[in-house]
């Protein structure tokens, strides 16, 4: 069984939001905070992080009700491709399933695909 979840995030809005100076500690891990925080904080990074958890939600039919934000992280693997960290409820959640995430960006919106494919057979 396959279920997937896309999300497509205008980077202007995430920009706004981000002049708040706790937007990113509410919605980012500290794992994912940090690795941004070394960025510069990219909007259009910031953006496919938003877009990624938003996707997984999708995927796992809860929406953003089902979690925390910072406990669903989009960290990259050392060559680059993203990857989703999951703790706390997320990890619940998906612990049945294995996801492959997806994140793009232009210069204007930001957006992200979750792939799962259940473990049970």
């Amino acid at each position: 069984m396959l279920t997937a979840g896309i999300d497509l995030c205008e980077i202007n809005r995430i920009k706004r939001s981000m002049r708040n100076p706790r937007f990113c500690r509410e919605i980012l891990g500290d794992t994912e905070f940090t690795q941004l925080q070394e960025r510069g904080f990219p909007a259009q990074s910031v953006a496919a992080s938003f877009s990624a958890k938003e996707a997984f939600g999708k995927a796992m039919g809860t929406g953003l009700s089902g979690f925390a934000m910072r406990e669903a992280e989009l960290l990259r693997k050392p060559d680059g491709r993203p990857y989703l960290h999951l703790s706390g409820q997320a990890k619940k959640l998906a612990a049945d399933w294995d996801l492959t995430v997806s994140v793009t960006h232009t210069n204007t919106a930001a957006a992200a695909v979750v792939i799962g494919e259940s473990k049970k057979q």
